[in-house]
């Protein structure tokens, strides 16, 4: 069956950051950012899958995305890369939390500075940019923020119980901020996915095995796929979802 995907006026002219953006869902958000005309930026620290990224938008006819290669982690950095964003195309109207590692760890073996390395990714960074953004917001007297979640940690998933925690306090990050942040009109919200077939899981984690698992637990029997992502996020951001906030919604094919 064809997918036929909505079209949000709304959203043209917004200026996004998408932080991941240059794979996976966060290559997705780009794409689909881009479609509803919105001014598009992205950080990643993966430069050739960006600037390839970038290209390929280009390519098809689209206006190309601002991109600046950022190591989250470092927090002086990625305040930097915000603030050039906001000196090439305004002020960002739209933030979406995206990057993240889901590194698989055993609890036996886990040490303390992996701990940090992936709690830096996963977790800090998310405050620490909506930290960044939300002066601004509340000068231009609102705006939209999403945190991306998992329902890894809803499922009890084993195998990674540092990116658990991460993206159990993305929701609570979302919840902790919905009601100071509603005052200015800023809306926040958490998008948990299940498993989706990204270039990574395909290439890392999706064997035979994994896909009898998605087929028994899954409701609907087809692959989720990053643009399903993004086009929940895409009805958050718009003003089609302008009474939504403080709240985590779940996009995973019924597994949950």
């Amino acid at each position: 069956m064809e997918r036929k995907w909505a079209h949000y006026p709304s959203l043209a002219g917004k200026r996004v950051l998408v932080t991941g953006g240059a794979t996976g869902i966060g290559a997705a958000l780009v794409l689909a950012f881009l479609r509803q005309q919105a001014q598009v930026a992205f950080l990643d620290i993966a430069a050739d899958d960006a600037e390839a990224l970038c290209a390929r938008m280009k390519a098809s006819g689209l206006a190309a995305p601002l991109f600046r290669h950022c190591d989250l982690t470092d927090l002086t950095s990625l305040e930097a890369t915000i603030a050039y964003f906001a000196a090439k195309m305004g002020d960002v109207d739209v933030l979406v939390n995206n990057a993240a590692n889901d590194q698989r760890h055993q609890l036996e073996a886990i040490t303390p500075a992996e701990w940090e390395r992936l709690t830096a990714i996963n977790q800090r960074s998310m405050l620490f940019a909506c930290q960044a953004v939300v002066p601004a917001m509340r000068r231009h007297g609102g705006g939209a923020i999403i945190n991306m979640g998992s329902i890894g940690w809803h499922i009890k998933s084993a195998g990674y119980p540092a990116y658990a925690m991460a993206k159990a306090a993305a929701t609570g990050l979302t919840r902790g901020l919905a009601r100071e942040l509603g005052r200015d009109g800023i809306r926040i919200n958490t998008v948990a996915p299940g498993w989706v077939m990204t270039e990574r899981q395909l290439a890392l984690w999706v064997d035979a095995a994994a896909e009898e698992d998605i087929r028994r637990n899954q409701c609907l029997q087809t692959s989720l796929m990053p643009a399903d992502v993004a086009a929940l996020v895409l009805f958050l951001t718009s003003d089609d979802g302008a009474m939504c906030t403080g709240q985590e919604y779940i996009v995973d094919a019924g597994w949950s």
